[in-house]
């Protein structure tokens, strides 16, 4: 069982990694997150609680929490705190009143994770991604869908900020997640692994629809607006998603659902 400490006051020491939470997103927690939510702490204990380090919780929450609590490792600490000295400690009102202090996992870089995949894979590759609503539904897509991996270009946002957390519902934390390094042949690197690399672009001649799903496929999406370079495109197959009345956007988070869909079950 967690060990269950009550906490008075605001500037404890035991609870400062819980301080000026806002504030301390913007300069990183030193291999350390946020999450935030019951949804998101369920999520957490079920796919990783080796990596949660600590509770902080509205007691009124205690016996709602009592089956998360059984999946934590032994004397984990579990803060009780009343809202009002939770909120002095957080920095603003945090109405769900449930957060928790993990240890991010160590980077993994795309080639090795890619090199133990199995034989059939779907996989996106995310060039730019720097707003944490989009990263972080993306990622619950790619849970959702069953995506073996996310990898993440030297220019994507960081997927364990707290909103990108949030709004994953959980899946930062359990999808496989590479990394790209600055400089790194993406195209190059997905070929050199036998995954034929799908560009999403609006100026491809070849549909979504139109495409029998590869036994390894990798969908490349690059940041709304700028979108995918010309060269990553040109480079790979590019795909398109038709829409109506000459309609050529759609959200990138929507897209990767699309596009996750079919790779998963458009062939069967």
């Amino acid at each position: 069982m967690p060990e269950f400490l009550t906490i008075t006051d605001p500037a404890d020491p035991r609870v400062a990694a819980y301080r000026d939470i806002k504030e301390r997103d913007l300069v990183g927690r030193e291999g350390r997150f946020i999450a935030e939510g019951e949804t998101v702490l369920r999520a957490f204990v079920r796919d990783a609680p080796q990596r949660v380090e600590s509770l902080l919780i509205d007691p009124k929450r205690r016996d709602k929490l009592s089956e998360v609590f059984d999946g934590l490792p032994q004397a984990t600490p579990v803060y009780l705190v009343e809202q009002a000295v939770l909120d002095a400690l957080a920095g603003f009102h945090l109405h769900r009143g449930v957060l928790a202090v993990g240890r991010k996992p160590d980077a993994i870089p795309a080639a090795d994770l890619l090199a133990g995949l199995p034989e059939r894979a779907v996989v996106l590759a995310l060039f730019g991604i720097a707003n944490h609503d989009n990263l972080g539904g993306i990622f619950r897509n790619a849970a959702a869908f069953g995506a073996d991996a996310v990898l993440l270009d030297a220019d994507c946002c960081d997927p364990f900020y707290r909103k990108a957390i949030r709004v994953s519902v959980g899946a930062t934390l359990s999808v496989p997640t590479g990394y790209i390094g600055r400089g790194e042949d993406a195209v190059d690197l997905l070929r050199g692994a036998s995954f034929t690399p799908l560009a999403l672009t609006p100026s491809a001649e070849r549909t979504l629809a139109e495409m029998e799903p590869p036994a390894r496929a990798a969908a490349l999406l690059g940041a709304e607006g700028p979108g995918l370079s010309a060269d990553v495109i040109a480079r790979a197959q590019g795909i398109g998603i038709p829409m109506a009345n000459g309609f050529d956007s759609l959200n990138v988070a929507t897209t990767s659902g699309i596009v996750l869909h079919h790779l998963r079950f458009g062939g069967r």
